[in-house]
């Protein structure tokens, strides 16, 4: 077959995600949605908060982006405060699943506190360990109880676009002491025949000197199993590596990680019955 390459549109992109769930198996159709929960001082300063979303293909399932308390204000039941609060909003939006990701200089043993288990682990190239964590909120884990709860007389509350910057701010300038701020290169790109017409698609993204993400790859039903993704696929490893990454992630689940697996990427771990009844996998390729 005739085709070339070139740049994915944002409305092609929108597309391919639209397909994606659609093959994905659903536990409940519900909008996507993204938590903000700050935490203030005396003074109105934001002192911790996290930021969550509804985790994409609708699974019941929300991700914990990120977790910040200021270093001041540590060891004081705050962090504690903000978990138990984005978990019970989880609970009442039907999520039965909480997810989310840190590293061997940040806070797994508090996670794991509070009922958290790892299920990946992963050797990043800058040294430091990542890992994945998982906790089934329908299964009547004991609320963790801090031995210093001072932090008890502030509050958590909602929070907005603005407090979002401040939370992102302070866990950036966390990490810059471990691990240096990356620049993103995006890789969208698409085959198309020789009449233009849309045949496969990959999104993806590299953090230059470190590591990509492979974040979909779809090829439309009648031209499956012709290579046209293992094409693609390729080129973004191309690129990554043409950026300075060494190693590319990806998730996938049962229904498709064969592709993965048939293109040389090993799985990191298995993240079972999500959806309900089957398993989702992170994996990773060296390039």
């Amino acid at each position: 077959m005739e085709y070339r390459i070139e740049d994915l549109t944002g409305e092609e992109a929108t597309r391919i995600g639209g397909k994606i769930v659609e093959i994905v198996p659903h536990e409940v159709d519900a909008d996507e949605e993204t938590f903000v929960l700050k935490v203030e001082n005396e003074n109105g300063e934001i002192i911790g908060g996290c930021i969550a979303e509804a985790y994409e293909y609708h699974w019941s399932r929300m991700f914990l982006d990120v977790l910040w308390v200021d270093e001041r204000c540590r060891r004081h039941g705050i962090g504690s405060m903000i978990i138990r609060e984005i978990e019970r909003i989880a609970r009442e939006k039907g999520c039965r699943v909480m997810t989310l990701g840190t590293a061997s200089y940040m806070a797994r043993p508090f996670y794991e506190k509070h009922g958290y288990t790892v299920f990946t682990t992963l050797k990043n190239p800058n040294g430091y360990i990542s890992y994945s964590l998982v906790k089934y909120l329908d299964r009547g884990a004991a609320d963790y109880v801090p031995t210093d709860n001072s932090g008890a007389r502030f509050t958590v509350s909602l929070g907005a676009g603005d407090d979002a910057g401040v939370i992102e701010n302070g866990i950036k300038a966390y990490n810059k002491a471990y691990e240096p701020e990356y620049e993103s290169v995006v890789f969208c790109r698409k085959l198309v025949d020789k009449d233009g017409r849309f045949l496969a698609g990959v999104i993806a993204d590299a953090d230059k000197g470190s590591r990509a993400f492979i974040k979909a790859v779809f090829v439309e039903e009648p031209l499956r199993r012709q290579g046209l993704g293992t094409y693609l696929l390729k080129e973004a490893e191309k690129s990554a590596k043409e950026n300075g990454a060494s190693m590319v992630l990806t998730n996938a689940g049962d229904w498709n990680v064969d592709f993965f697996k048939k293109n040389g990427y090993l799985l990191r771990g298995e993240l079972k019955d999500v959806p309900k009844g089957h398993s989702c996998f992170e994996l990773y390729k060296m390039i």
